[in-house]
């Protein structure tokens, strides 16, 4: 075998470099790269819109339309015209960062791809050393398979093979590494970025008070979110969370400028997915990690405000340093809020009071989820521009409202099944499962 094999590396191929022309005739990739999360934005959101309009899937709602109309701080008009601004700042930004960005070329990925090959191959010439270990003879094992398995023969004797160019087996391969798994590995890296810069900086700005009066409470006026409400900030947080996070994240991975725009477009979708303020079964998105509309809804209640700050894509920064919801299963809460904010509704239109019911839920660490819910209390208690105090105080009425109907109930019954009343009550608002809501996302 030896007097019929080639040891040196096979030589690249040539390549010539030539603008890469755009994906879409008359747009520049740059162009596209910055319109298209705008695009899948307003999509994603109208389509979570038309549900909450036409009253479709109301089963898997999280919140009641009773709850968005009397718990939300902040009118339609306005969050539209604060995402519109922070999309059009977002735009400008890009756009002055694309105009110092080379020309992205194209011809030259044969040529990146032979030099992955090449590595292959200078790794092969490690197998008969790693094998001799072992006590293999690589070399004698080779020259048996030589025959009838020439490709595998060269393997095993260091990337021998009998001819000068690449084995097939190594630009399969390498078109694979190239094309797919360095790809996939800068996405991969990216999301990191994003969840570490927004982690930490969400945190921040709820654990520095200035931040939050300043800037972010702003997002926190919506209670109940919705879809077209996830980009709902103050310019100066969307510029800082966001548009600096995905910039980051984009330019550290090195993408390319269409790599960049599946990155953003995702991003966005899961942005607008976790502020949704449905619990789908069949959602890959919701599914896909526990990071979840459900599992950040915790976060937009004056209970779980100081919790589950990790988004938009992993939780592990909040399970790492302990700020994940501990409180477990929520139905309670939940059926509180919907109760509450349909007998307001009610009481507006001269209707009878709703029925009000506490259910219990399973055994918790309630130390800890008291001293969460009470941090998230102070915080709220202290945001006085959105009216802290007076949402804690109608949510202290409303609790001994509920209990007082407890009592009335259990005094009419020689027996108590809070589960089978907290099904009723939630059946008769929208038809809503309490069963769907945990505290750790999972369904």
């Amino acid at each position: 075998m030896s007097n019929s094999t080639f040891t040196d590396l096979p030589p690249l191929p040539p390549y010539s470099l030539t603008p890469r022309p755009p994906m879409i005739p008359g747009i520049s990739d740059a162009v596209l790269q910055l319109l298209a999360p705008i695009v899948a934005y307003w999509v994603v959101s109208l389509f979570f819109h038309m549900l909450d309009t036409y009253d479709l899937c109301s089963h898997y709602r999280l919140h009641t339309p009773a709850e968005v109309l009397k718990r939300n701080h902040v009118t339609r008009y306005e969050v539209v015209r604060d995402v519109i601004l922070q999309q059009i700042i977002q735009t400008a930004f890009g756009l002055v960062v694309a105009s110092f960005d080379p020309i992205e070329t194209v011809g030259k990925e044969d040529y990146d791809v032979g030099v992955w090959a090449q590595r292959l191959r200078l790794a092969e010439d490690y197998i008969p050393k790693s094998l001799t270990v072992v006590g293999i003879d690589a070399l004698s094992f080779a020259q048996k398979l030589s025959t009838k398995y020439p490709q595998l023969a060269g393997l095993l004797a260091g990337g021998r093979y009998p001819t000068p160019s690449f084995a097939p087996w190594e630009l399969a391969t390498a078109k694979l590494i190239y094309w797919a798994a360095i790809p996939f590995l800068q996405f991969f890296v990216a999301t990191l970025i994003v969840d570490t810069w927004q982690y930490f900086l969400h945190r921040a700005m709820h654990m520095n008070r200035f931040l939050y009066t300043t800037l972010h409470s702003r997002h926190h006026r919506l209670y109940v979110p919705y879809a077209f409400g996830a980009l709902y900030n103050h310019p100066v947080e969307g510029f800082m969370l966001d548009t600096l996070g995905t910039g980051v994240a984009y330019l550290v991975s090195g993408m390319t400028v269409r790599q960049g725009m599946w990155f953003f477009t995702c991003s966005t979708i899961k942005t607008v997915d976790d502020h949704c303020g449905y619990a789908f079964p069949w959602d890959p998105l919701q599914h896909v990690t526990s990071n979840n509309a459900t599992y950040h809804d915790v976060h937009h209640q004056s209970w779980g405000i100081k919790t589950n700050f990790s988004q938009p894509f992993f939780t592990f920064w909040d399970r790492l340093l302990g700020t994940a919801w501990a409180g477990g299963d929520v139905s309670a809460r939940y059926e509180r809020d919907r109760i509450s904010a349909q007998k307001k509704v009610d009481a507006d239109t001269a209707a009878a009071a709703a029925q009000a019911s506490v259910v219990n839920s399973p055994t918790i660490d309630l130390g800890q989820a008291k001293k969460q819910a009470s941090a998230s209390q102070r915080q709220v208690l202290e945001d006085k521009e959105n009216g802290g105090a007076r949402i804690l105080k109608e949510e202290a009425r409303e609790e001994q409202e509920a209990r007082q109907s407890l009592r009335r109930n259990t005094r009419r019954k020689s027996g108590f099944d809070a589960m089978s009343i907290s099904d009723r009550v939630a059946g008769s608002l929208h038809n809503r499962s309490p069963t769907i809501l945990h505290a750790d996302g999972v369904h």
